[in-house]
């Protein structure tokens, strides 16, 4: 485990500040937006760091190599496997590109100009592609598992390196799943919890669902993984990994 740590930990300091800091969007889909992704593809975390940077949920159908899951619905809806695919059913808005998508989520949601470092599409996909390099195959392969009867729910931000592999193992498995976004806006989320909890720092979060894990669980700590078919909810990426393994895998 702890070989891959290190490498998830590398894929997050490729990134820098990507996929980590949060400024809300000025509106939030009345409907969840749908995407169809791979973990590990390069061109997918970039929608997903969007994801984080504008504060919003999103559904994922994983759609891993050699996947029978969700490929051929994708397929059926856009007419070809390629990754990443975004549904909008607000305005029945349906496209593929990542850097399209960033774009249309920064105009349709973020309601502001697209942040310079997002004009610079080519370099951003380039470092993206870089971070994909210490994965190697993780989150590629299809090991499917049981379909949950009700979608789990992950508390995550892209570039957390303990929910990582928790969304490789998701993919793997062909597990749909819930982002709850969880990105930083306060000084104080930037230290780790067990520092927060020794100094008794209680960050006051402008992201709703930190405040929901704060007032639920009496902390905030990345990855937080919450089962609607069991009502279990787990920290710590081991547990949540093993709980994954154990209720549904094949």
């Amino acid at each position: 485990m702890a070989s891959n740590l290190a490498t998830s930990m590398i894929s997050t300091l490729v990134r820098a500040s990507n996929g980590i800091q949060s400024a809300p969007a000025a509106i939030k889909p009345e409907l969840m937006l749908q995407l169809y992704d791979i973990e590990n593809c390069p061109y997918c975390r970039l929608v997903r760091e969007a994801f984080t940077e504008l504060d919003l949920d999103v559904e994922i159908y994983p759609c891993p190599k050699q996947g029978e899951r969700f490929r051929p619905e994708l397929i059926e809806r856009g007419g070809k496997a390629q990754f990443p695919y975004l549904v909008d059913p607000n305005n029945g808005a349906e496209m593929y590109e990542s850097l399209d998508i960033v774009a249309y989520l920064f105009e349709t949601y973020g309601q502001r100009d697209l942040p310079l470092k997002w004009r610079a599409g080519k370099l951003q996909t380039f470092g993206s592609m870089l971070a994909s390099a210490p994965r190697v195959k993780n989150g590629m392969q299809a090991r499917p598992g049981v379909e949950p009867e009700y979608m789990l729910e992950l508390y995550s931000f892209e570039s957390s390196p303990y929910a990582r592999p928790v969304r490789e193992l998701l993919c793997e498995m062909e597990i749909p799943y819930i982002i709850r976004s969880c990105g930083r806006t306060r000084l104080q989320e930037w230290l780790l919890p067990p520092v927060r909890k020794r100094f008794n720092i209680t960050p006051d979060s402008e992201l709703e669902n930190r405040r929901i894990l704060q007032e639920t669980e009496g902390k905030v700590a990345i990855p937080y993984l919450y089962d609607p078919n069991t009502e279990q909810g787990l920290f710590e990426s081991n547990d949540i990994l093993d709980y994954l393994r154990d209720n549904y895998g094949s």
